[in-house]
């Protein structure tokens, strides 16, 4: 049976809190913990599949043109090489964009360089190599591919364009203003796995174990590359090692493995190199954006202003989601807000872990800090007098709002000097010491999840569903979930994710993987509970269910009495979401030091304080708060791809040269949880907490370098180049 939700009103119930066995939200370890520390949870390239051949990729040497002829023949001559394949199916550009675009088939067609042209199969993995690194391809190049985002005409994103009352005016009139230019380079997920498959085929179905977030919607993916129906395609994804938006989709090595598999009549595995991870699986693209800010003389907003240009390939959707929070975290009644992309011949640009504020909202913060100078309004009271009642461009209420408490709780752990704020107050020998804020935010959002809960004749219980675990703790607080529900040790639930032959569930991206699986889980474990409690004789909502048996009556197996109870829960987002906005809400403090002579900058501490909703285990989502934290630091400091501006290729396409943050680069973090209940955002009352993290993080790093050196950089990462050379002399 199924137990289905569309949600179209709040959920104030708080069910969840009823509960008896006091797991939910507790600090628990990863139930996987122990088989990924000791090597025995398989990873894509770790199956053990019998009579693997290797595939290599081959990727293009030129920015735009065509394949005009591949010298097949010479590379099939090579020891050991079973196959060269260039099937017009391989190029899956779309698919590296949102999760579920149809992928592109250009039989020969080059938009990049670095772009996967074909797959050579070999016996072994050193066979292949040596045959790709040797094949001989001729191109018909075309000239004059843009690659510079500036010199090309933009195209404007008209369901992005806000034009409300007269920002010119306000800004004119207005007591205090900021009209700044902020620029970011563009990132790499960077992610520790690889990209990888293996698959083999059966007959005409096909099964691929690889390193995929959203299993729910690849599966379509791949299935409409291979021109076969879904019930012929397999996934399986038990384990990844880590995705941030990069494994959102299909890649080439899932269509080249699926293809070289069929063609060869073996299993093929497929395994990206570094450098072609990040030559041609999709970037962050760079921004460049213009705030504008007008206020009365107590530095509340009457003008908003962001513009933001970005790039992507031609004929590519997505766009990066510069101003998603702008349009409603902060009032103002004049608001002017636009994003253009710039269609160059880079390499697919997507979603990478926080889409949008990643970027945008380091820009918004600075442009805030530099408006608190002007008005002499302390930094987080700015903020808390520009917090709206509703959203000031659609009139929504919010489901809940933290930003507030975060600032003062965030403020007072942190120890804030709330005084007069001015550069160069604090000097440690050779280095000048600052702190400086922010605000974060992260808009919330669900999707359609399915699960199935198994009771078992002994009382134990199992999950079953597609949906995937990235790193982020999804095996533990579904595990929780059902635990808290049937009264259930973690150990007692055992839960089984990443296979399309379960239940489709809602697929990890977006920070809504846990919002959305658990709302599932849930629905599933309140149809079981309501079969529990007619064998208990009593009301599901009066039965009490804690370690395994039924508070003052019998344990559960006793109740099922040699009987299996399985429910499907079934959860989609309604109604409720076109009248709330629903977001999370926090800040970032953060303490540096800035070398006089080098200007070097390190970052002495940091603190998140973080509101989104009902935590579902303290361990996993600080862990979260965490990761999020440490890439604001790389935002801030390190990171950016380098292209050269003759071809287009990617300069620094590895770990060496693309400068993520080390151990030793983040110093001590403190995270602040301000838990609340929110109905609007899911039956469980959750929000997600994976990108929050990094939501604005850089842009208290680039304000408390100010506030140490007095060097307002307004290009990240702010390297020691650019700090210097805007130190005051």
């Amino acid at each position: 049976m199924t137990a289905h939700l569309k949600q179209d009103e709040p959920d104030t119930a708080n069910f969840l809190d009823t509960m008896k066995q006091g797991v939910l939200g507790k600090p628990v370890s990863r139930i996987e913990g122990l088989a990924k520390v000791t090597g025995t949870a398989p990873y894509a390239a770790e199956y053990p599949v019998e009579n693997l051949a290797e595939g290599v990729l081959v990727t293009a040497t030129i920015v735009r043109g065509e394949v005009v002829s591949i010298d097949k023949d010479a590379a099939l001559a090579m020891p050991g090489v079973l196959a060269v394949i260039d099937d017009k199916c391989l190029t899956t550009r779309a698919a590296q964009g949102t999760a579920n675009e149809a992928p592109q088939q250009n039989p020969r067609k080059v938009d990049y360089w670095g772009q996967p042209i074909a797959v050579i199969v070999a016996e072994s993995f050193e066979q292949a190599r040596d045959a790709a690194k040797h094949l001989s391809v001729e191109y018909r190049e075309e000239e004059g591919a843009p690659l510079d985002p500036s010199a090309v005409e933009p195209e404007e994103q008209e369901d992005e364009t806000v034009d409300q009352g007269d920002l010119a005016h306000a800004m004119a009139r207005a007591d205090h203003a900021a009209d700044l230019e902020i620029s970011t380079e563009g990132h790499a997920s960077a992610a520790m796995e690889p990209h990888a498959a293996i698959a083999e085929w059966d007959g005409d179905k096909v099964t691929v174990y690889a390193s995929l977030q959203m299993l729910n919607y690849n599966i379509t993916e791949l299935a409409d590359s291979l021109g076969v129906d879904e019930d012929r395609v397999r996934l399986v994804s038990r384990y990844v090692g880590g995705g941030f938006g990069s494994k959102l989709g299909v890649s080439e090595e899932v269509v080249a493995a699926a293809i070289a598999a069929r063609a060869v009549g073996r299993p093929v595995r497929v395994v990206m190199s570094r450098q072609q991870v990040f030559q041609c699986v999709m970037r962050r693209s760079e921004t460049k954006q213009r705030l504008r800010l007008a206020s009365d003389g107590e530095g509340r907003l009457d003008g908003f202003g962001h513009e933001a240009l970005v790039s992507n390939l031609p004929e590519e959707d997505f766009a990066e989601p510069v101003l998603q929070s702008s349009h409603f975290l902060y009032g103002g009644k004049n608001r002017a807000l636009k994003l253009e992309v710039a269609r160059i011949h880079r390499m697919t640009a997507g979603s990478v872990r926080a889409p949008g504020e990643a970027v945008g909202m380091p820009a918004l913060e600075v442009a805030m800090d530099v408006l608190a100078e002007k008005t002499g309004v302390d930094p987080v009271e700015l903020r808390i007098r520009n917090i709206p009642d509703c959203n000031p461009e659609e009139d929504l209420p919010f489901s809940s709002h933290k930003l507030a408490e975060c600032l003062q709780q965030g403020a007072e752990k942190f120890g804030w000097d709330a005084g007069a704020r001015k550069p160069r107050q604090t000097r440690d020998g050779e280095w000048w010491v600052g702190t400086g804020m922010a605000s974060a935010a992260r808009v919330h959002n669900v999707g359609e999840a399915r699960a199935r809960v198994t009771l078992r004749p002994d009382g134990t219980a199992e999950v079953r569903t597609d949906m995937t675990d990235i790193g982020t703790g999804t095996y533990t607080i579904v595990a929780q979930m059902v635990g808290e529900m049937l009264g259930l040790g973690v150990d007692d639930v055992l839960v089984q994710l990443g296979d399309t032959d379960f239940p489709r569930g809602s697929g990890s991206g977006g920070s809504w993987g846990g919002a959305s699986i658990g709302s599932a889980v849930y629905l599933a474990c309140r149809a079981l509970r309501e079969k529990l409690a007619k064998k208990a004789g009593t009301e599901e909502s009066d039965l009490a269910l804690r370690n395994g048996a039924v508070e003052g009556g019998k344990s559960l197996a006793d109740l099922l009495d040699g009987q299996e109870l399985s429910e499907e829960g079934h959860y989609e987002p309604g109604e409720i979401a076109d009248t709330h906005t629903a977001s999370g809400f926090g800040a970032f403090f953060a303490q540096v030091r800035v070398n006089r002579f080098t200007g070097e900058t390190r970052v002495d501490r940091m603190l998140g304080a973080f509101g989104f909703g009902r935590v579902l285990n303290a361990k996993t989502a600080r862990s979260q708060c965490l990761g999020g934290i440490t890439w604001s630091i790389g935002a801030a400091l390190t990171e950016a791809l380098h292209f050269d501006p003759r071809d287009g290729h990617l300069v620094n396409c590895d770990l060496a040269e693309y400068h993520v943050p080390v151990n030793r680069d983040v110093p001590e973090v403190e995270v602040l949880m301000v838990e609340e209940r929110d109905p609007v955002a899911s039956p469980i009352q959750a929000k997600g907490i994976g990108e929050l993290g990094m939501c604005g993080g850089a842009g208290a790093i680039a304000n408390a370098i100010y506030n140490a050196c007095g060097a307002r950089v307004l290009d990240f990462p702010m390297t020691p180049d650019r700090v210097l050379a805007a130190m005051p002399d």
